[in-house]
C-alpha cells in the first residue's frame, strides 16, 4: 500500500515510538499524548482529502465519470431521515430513537434532518432538488438552457448571502396555473364588458337619431318617449332597483354556499320574478289611460294625442317583463363568469329600433318630409312603431338562452319559495323601493312639466321644446362623465375600498383628491363646450328632425356646466361605497331630486314656455350643486376633517379659468361661421370644427401658462390607452 500506517507516520516525524508493553491509547511519562482519533472515522485510512472543502460529501457522488452516468431520474437518492450515517468502524450500531413502538397505533413519523443532504454535491437539499432522466436529456437536447456558471461554488464563502447560482438554485415547482387563467380571464372579461358597453352607447345614441329623422323632436316624439320610458320606470320602481340591490347577492351568496352551485334558487328566483312582472305587466296595460294620464295631464287632454299615447304605451309597457327575464338571467350568467352577454345584447335591440324607425322612412319619409304628426299618423304607422320597439327588448332578452345553456345552466320553473330566504330579501328590499320611488317622483314631475312646457310652445311655433328635448340633450350631455369620470373612477375604486377596509383615511383621502382632480382635466372643458357649442352639436346631429333641432342645442348649453357638480358627486360617492355606506347617497339623492323638481317647477312658472325646458335643465345642474355640497361636508366628516378640499379647489379654479377665454373663443368662431354658412349641416359642421379648434388651442395655452399639472396626467393617460 501506498499509505504507511500510523506508527511508520510518528517515527517519520521524530516523534518517539510507542513502547511494546504499553496498551494503545495509554500515556507514556515524559511524552506528549499521540491526538486521539476521531470515533467517527477509520483510524487507517490517510487524510487524503483533507484539503476538500466537501469532505462531507459522498466522494462517489462527485466523480467526474460515474456522475454522467449514473441516471438520478430512474435512481433517485434516499429521502431525508432514511440513510444511516456511518458510525465506528467495529463499534455496534446504535438503536434507533424512533424504533417502532408496538404499543402504540400510529407511529410517529421521524423528523427530517437538517442540513444538507450527504447525497447531493454542493449540499443541495433532498426536498427540494429535482432530478432530470436521461431519457428527458436526449428528448430536450435542443432546447436552449443558460449556461450555468462552472465555479459559482468557489466564492461562497465571500458571498454574504446565500448564493443562488443556476446549477445550484433549487428547481421550483411549477406555479399554478389557475391564479394566473384567472386573471386573464378577469382582463378580457372587463375588457369584453367595455367594449360592450362603448358598443352600446354608440348605437343607442344612432338609435336617437333615427328616431328623430323618422318622427321629429316635438309633441309627437313626446308621446313616444312618455309611452317608452313607462315601462323603464315601472319595472325599476317595483322590482328593478330590488333585484339588483338585494335579491342578486343573495344569488351569489347561493351560488356559492349550496351544493347545487345555486342552480335550484336561481330557478326560484327566475320564476319569482316571471310570475311578478307578468301580473304586473298585464294590469299596467289594462290600466294604460290612467298611467298617461299621470305622466302628462296635457297630453290626456287632445284626444288624438291621447289615443296614440295610449296605442304606443301597450305595445311598450310588455318590454318591462323583457327587461325583468334579461336582468335575471344576465345577473345568473355574471356569477358563472360569463360577464359578455349581458353587456353586448342591448345592442341587438338598439339594432331591432334602428331598423324599425329606418323602415317607417322608407314606408312614410323622413319628418322632414312627411311632417308626421299625432293628427295625421296612420294606425299601421303606430303598430309598426310599437311592435319594433317590442321585439327589440324580446329579441335582447332571448338572446341570453344560448349563453345559458353553454354555461350549463337550465332554466325551470319553481315555485317552492317559501322558506328559501326570498321572503327575507324582499322584507330588506323595501329600503331600496324608497330609494327608487324618490327618484321616479322627481322624474315623473318633470315628466309632466315638459311635456305641458312643449305642447304650449308647438302651438307657439316652437318645436323641440319639450321632454323629447330634454332627453335627447341629456344623453349626449352624459357622455363625458360615462367615458372619462367612470373609467378613472373604476381603476380608482379598488384602491379606496382596500385603504377604507384597512382604515386608511388619509389614503382615501389622497384617492378621492386625485380621481377628482384627474377627471376634471377633461370634465371641465367637456362643460364650457357644451356651454359654448351646444348648438352647431345639436343642429349638426340633429339636422334631420327640422328646426327643432336648434332648441335642442340650447338645451343642451343650458346642462352645460352641471356636468361639473354631477361628475363631482359621482366621486364623492364613491368614498361613501368604500365604507359601505348607502344610506348617506339615498339622503344625497333624495336632496338632488327634491332640489331638480322644485328647479324645474319654478322654471314651468317663470319662463316662457319656449325656454321652460332650458330652465329645467339648469335646475338639473342646480340639484347635483347642492348635492355635491351635502355630500362633501359628509365625507370630510368621516375622513377626519380633511378632504384636500384646497388643492380640489385650486385644480378647478384653474381649470375653469383656463376654459373661460377658451369658450369665448370657440362661441365667437362658431357664431361667426354659421352667421356666414348658416346653420345646416355644412354649416353646423364647420361651425363646430372651428369651435373646437379655437376651444382646444386657447385652452391648451392657458393651462400651460398655468401650469395645472393633472393636464400633464392626463395627457400620459391617453398616450397610454393609445399605445404611443
Amino acid at each position: 500500500m501506498n499509505a504507511p500506517y500510523d506508527g511508520d507516520r510518528a517515527q517519520g516525524t521524530g516523534g518517539p515510538a510507542p513502547s511494546q508493553g504499553t496498551a494503545p491509547g495509554t500515556p507514556v511519562p515524559g511524552q506528549v499524548p499521540a491526538p486521539t482519533p476521531a470515533p467517527d472515522h477509520d483510524p487507517y485510512v490517510q487524510g487524503a482529502y483533507d484539503y476538500d472543502p466537501y469532505r462531507s460529501q459522498d466522494l462517489s457522488a462527485q466523480d467526474p465519470v460515474a456522475e454522467v452516468l449514473y441516471d438520478r431520474a430512474s435512481h433517485p437518492p434516499p429521502p431525508p431521515g432514511t440513510y444511516q450515517e456511518p458510525g465506528p468502524l467495529y463499534a455496534a450500531p446504535a438503536a434507533p430513537s424512533y424504533s417502532p413502538d408496538p404499543r402504540v397505533w400510529a407511529q410517529t413519523p421521524p423528523p427530517e434532518p437538517d442540513g444538507p443532504s450527504r447525497h447531493l454535491p454542493y449540499g443541495d437539499h433532498a426536498t427540494t432538488t429535482q432530478f432530470v432522466g436521461v431519457d428527458s436529456l436526449v428528448s430536450k437536447a435542443s432546447d436552449e438552457q443558460p449556461e450555468p456558471d462552472a465555479f459559482a461554488h468557489l466564492y461562497r464563502d465571500q458571498e454574504a448571502a446565500p448564493p443562488t447560482p443556476a446549477e445550484d438554485a433549487p428547481v421550483a415547482a411549477p406555479a399554478p396555473s389557475k391564479p394566473a387563467g384567472r386573471a386573464s380571464s378577469l382582463l378580457k372579461s372587463s375588457a369584453l364588458m367595455a367594449a360592450g358597453t362603448i358598443v352600446s352607447r354608440i348605437t343607442g345614441f344612432l338609435r336617437t337619431l333615427v328616431i328623430a329623422g323618422a318622427i321629429g323632436v316635438g309633441t309627437f316624439n313626446d308621446t313616444y318617449q312618455i309611452a317608452n320610458t313607462l315601462p323603464t320606470m315601472i319595472y325599476v320602481l317595483v322590482g328593478g332597483g330590488a333585484l339588483n340591490a338585494v335579491f342578486i347577492p343573495q344569488l351569489v351568496r347561493a351560488m356559492k354556499n349550496d351544493d347545487d352551485g345555486g342552480e335550484a334558487y336561481a330557478n326560484r328566483l327566475l320564476t319569482l320574478v316571471v310570475v311578478l312582472l307578468a301580473a304586473i305587466t298585464t294590469i299596467c296595460v289594462l290600466a294604460a289611460p290612467v298611467f298617461i294620464t299621470m305622466m302628462s295631464p296635457k297630453i290626456a287632454s287632445d284626444p288624438q294625442q291621447m289615443d296614440v299615447a295610449v296605442a304606443f304605451a301597450r305595445y311598450c309597457l310588455p318590454t318591462m317583463f323583457f327587461m325583468g327575464v334579461h336582468v335575471v338571467l344576465g345577473q345568473i350568467l355574471n356569477a358563472r363568469g360569463r360577464f359578455g352577454a349581458m353587456m353586448w345584447t342591448p345592442v341587438l335591440n338598439n339594432i331591432v329600433v334602428i331598423a324599425t324607425f329606418g323602415a317607417f322612412i322608407w314606408a312614410f319619409g323622413g319628418f322632414t318630409t312627411s311632417g308626421v304628426s299625432a293628427t295625421t299618423v296612420t294606425s299601421d304607422g303606430v303598430r309598426l312603431l310599437g311592435l319594433g320597439t317590442l321585439l327589440g327588448l324580446t329579441v335582447q332578452a332571448l338572446a341570453m338562452l344560448p349563453y345559458l345553456r353553454d354555461a350549463g345552466f337550465a332554466p325551470r320553473l319553481r315555485f317552492d319559495w317559501k322558506g328559501h330566504g326570498l321572503g327575507k330579501a324582499a322584507r330588506l328590499a323595501k329600503w331600496t323601493f324608497f330609494f327608487v320611488l324618490a327618484n321616479q317622483i322627481g322624474l315623473v314631475v318633470v315628466t309632466q312639466l315638459a311635456t305641458w312646457a312643449g305642447s304650449v310652445a308647438e302651438k307657439q311655433g316652437h318645436s323641440g321644446t319639450g321632454i323629447t328635448a330634454y332627453n335627447y340633450a341629456l344623453l349626449l350631455w352624459q357622455m363625458p362623465q360615462a367615458i372619462i369620470t367612470v373609467s378613472v373612477m373604476t381603476a380608482v375604486l379598488p384602491r379606496i375600498s382596500r385603504s377604507a377596509h384597512d382604515g386608511d383615511a388619509a389614503a382615501v383621502r389622497d384617492d378621492i383628491s386625485y380621481g377628482l382632480r384627474t377627471s376634471a382635466v377633461a370634465i371641465v372643458p367637456c362643460a364650457f363646450a357644451f356651454l359654448a357649442l351646444g348648438v352647431p352639436m345639436a343642429t349638426l346631429l340633429y339636422a334631420g328632425s327640422g328646426a327643432g333641432a336648434q332648441n335642442i342645442g340650447y338645451v343642451l348649453m343650458a346642462f352645460g356646466l352641471g356636468l361639473i357638480p354631477y361628475s363631482v358627486q359621482y366621486v364623492v360617492l364613491r368614498g361613501f361605497y368604500a365604507y359601505e355606506d348607502t344610506r348617506t347617497p339615498f339622503y344625497n339623492t333624495v336632496i338632488v331630486a327634491a332640489v331638480n323638481a322644485a328647479g324645474s317647477a319654478a322654471s314651468f312658472f317663470v319662463l316662457p314656455a319656449r325656454w321652460a325646458v332650458v330652465g329645467m335643465a339648469a335646475a338639473y345642474g342646480l340639484g347635483y350643486t347642492v348635492g355635491v355640497g351635502v355630500a362633501w361636508r359628509r365625507l370630510k366628516t368621516r375622513l377626519g376633517g380633511d378632504l384636500d378640499g384646497a388643492h380640489v379647489m385650486r385644480t378647478y379654479a384653474r381649470l375653469t379659468g383656463a376654459c373661460v377665454p377658451a369658450a369665448a373663443a370657440a362661441g365667437a368662431a362658431a357664431y361667426g361661421v354659421t352667421r356666414a354658412l348658416g346653420s345646416g349641416v355644412g354649416g353646423s359642421a364647420a361651425a363646430l370644427v372651428a369651435g373646437g379648434l379655437a376651444l382646444a388651442a386657447v385652452f391648451l395655452i392657458a393651462a400651460k401658462r398655468m401650469r395645472i399639472e393633472e393636464l400633464n396626467a392626463m395627457v400620459g393617460m391617453v398616450r397610454g390607452r393609445l399605445g404611443r
